[in-house]
Formats: C-alpha cells, structure tokens, sequence
C-alpha cells in the first residue's frame, strides 16, 4: 500500500499535478506554522491560525536557525510579501529569504513588522524575539486558592 502511495504522489509530480515545492516536507516552527523550503536560501511561510506578522517572522526565524543554520546576526528579508502561495495552491503565504541579491527590490527598514512589502528585513535575532509569545514559562504561572 505504501508504494502505491508513492507511486501516486511520483506520477502526479511529474504530470504537474503538484508543484514539487507542495511535495516536500515542511517545517513545523515554533508557533505551529508550516514552512517549506523552496531554494537554499528561500523558504515559504505559510499563513495559519490567525497569525499576523509577528507570527510569519517567528517561523520564519525558527526555520533559518534551525533548518538553515544561519548565524542570528544573519538578516531575514521578505521576497515575495503576503499572498497566494507559491508552495501550494489555496494557501496564503510569504516567501523569505537570507540571499539579499535574490530580491526583487532594494532591501529596506522599517519600523513596522509587515510581511506585505518585497525587501523589508529584519536580523535573525530580531524575528526571533516574537517567538516568546509562544513559549510558556511556567514560573510565572499564579494558581488562584481553591475558592470552595
């Protein structure tokens, strides 16, 4: 049965049937967002759960530390801002990358965190400060007295 799966999956990739980028394994950040990698330097984030743009550049963070390896020095910078994506039809998503000479507009700052301009970068360590909205620490959990 698992080959036949397989099977499947091969002869739709290779009909066109899925993009390849749709096949490939994704990447489960931090805050439960999927992201897939598209090049060595490119990677998808794809938009879930309500998240905003502190979430798009947590996982996007989370996957350049993790799966790229790149130094938290290392800037981030949205290639293609928030639409359909390119990983996977019906699905909304921004395309990062760490490769500044693969964007198609001059690399900017900004003040604001968006995921809706092509160039707009922040370092490493910056997006990656947004993922301490998902982490629960424990020691700051106050329990209320039973109030029988």
């Amino acid at each position: 049965m698992r080959s036949l799966r397989f099977a499947a999956l091969t002869v739709a990739i290779l009909t066109g049937g899925l993009s390849a980028a749709a096949a490939a394994p994704s990447y489960k950040a931090v805050n439960h967002l999927k992201v897939y990698g598209m090049t060595q330097t490119s990677f998808e984030v794809i938009e879930s759960l309500g998240e905003g743009a502190r979430g798009m550049w947590c996982a996007a963070a989370d996957y350049a530390i993790h799966q790229l390896g790149v130094p938290t020095t290392q800037r981030l910078y949205v290639k293609s801002p928030r639409g359909r994506s390119q990983s996977g039809a019906g699905r909304i998503g921004v395309v990062f990358t760490t490769d500044v000479s693969s964007l198609p507009t001059e690399p900017s700052r900004s003040v604001a965190v968006r995921v809706d301009t092509p160039g707009l970068g922040l370092p490493v360590y910056h997006a990656n400060q947004f993922c301490k909205d998902y982490l629960l620490e424990f020691d700051n959990i106050r329990f209320r007295p039973d109030l029988n």
